[in-house]
């Protein structure tokens, strides 16, 4: 497979069908995207049906350590808008996330 084409952080796509790579997604930086790719994630396309909860709780699990819930909000700011939702900053979900972990703690991992 040819690798995938990166472009500048300040090229942030505004629709779902503009995201080439992770990176284009509003969002998702370089970190964030490693993280993804190291859960195998590699293209926007893939975290379309993901569930952003199972997301953070594999990047716990294949890196051994429990990240900053914050990356949680990041990922499902990153499926939602991937899913249709207009471009929104990661901390938008920051509420929905502390209600489901606080109603599901095994969502974390």
């Amino acid at each position: 497979m040819p690798p995938i084409p990166r472009q500048p952080a300040s090229r942030k796509a505004r629709h779902a069908d503009d995201a080439r790579v992770l990176e284009d997604i509003p969002n998702i930086g370089p970190s964030i995207a490693a993280d993804l790719r190291g859960i195998g994630i590699a293209r926007p396309q893939e975290l379309v049906g993901q569930d952003p909860f199972a997301l953070y709780r594999r990047v716990n699990e294949t890196t051994g350590q429990r990240h900053d819930p914050c990356l949680c909000d990041c990922f499902i700011a990153a499926v939602r808008f991937m899913e249709g939702s207009g471009p929104v900053p990661w901390w938008h979900y920051t509420a929905e996330r502390k209600q489901r972990l606080q109603q599901d703690p095994a969502l974390a991992g």
